[in-house]
């Protein structure tokens, strides 16, 4: 059983919780590498930034009629992203830009970003595929499968987020 406003509810959370982490930096800490092969916390938000971005665009975009179960892949984007024994490469058009980021824009952009997917996800057919943009590995996905990758994928750079809070403040 598909329940997307529990999928909402969960990004609502997670992404509550990404922009207080976010916010408890100080704003010298944001653009600050806390180890080598890291990002700084900056570039962690605007990756989530992008990539966000992206899906609220593609879930406004073109999309068709699904021709398997509308949450067929959600079980394996869950476990993807939610393992985090293994490090994951972003593909290059979502890697952030070295640069000074400010952090309240980030903290702006994020909740926009929050707010955008609050008016998609309750009005818009989420099972339709959409069809916009293929996903490496698992291709077209329908709005359901995009708010539940959307969720993990937030929730796995606020581990990473976290780490680096840890490291960079203590």
């Amino acid at each position: 059983m598909i329940d997307n406003n529990k999928t909402l509810s969960e990004i609502n959370k997670t992404f509550e919780e990404f922009i207080l982490i976010l916010s408890s930096f100080y704003d010298e800490q944001i653009n600050k590498i806390p180890f080598e092969g890291s990002w700084t916390p900056g570039q962690v938000a605007q990756h989530i930034i992008l990539s966000v971005s992206g899906f609220v665009d593609l879930m406004n975009g073109l999309e068709e009629e699904t021709t398997r179960q509308p949450d067929a892949y959600v079980a394996n984007i869950r476990e993807a992203f939610l393992n985090f024994d293994i490090r994951m490469q972003s593909p290059d058009f979502v890697i952030p830009p070295v640069k000074n980021y400010n952090k309240e824009e980030l903290l702006l952009t994020l909740d926009q970003l929050k707010t955008q997917l609050n008016q998609i996800i309750p009005v818009k057919d989420m099972t339709k595929t959409c069809t916009g943009f293929e996903l490496p590995v698992f291709g077209h996905l329908t709005r359901t499968e995009l708010a539940n990758f959307i969720e993990v994928h937030t929730k796995r750079h606020l581990h990473q987020l976290k780490n680096i809070y840890n490291k960079i403040t203590y």
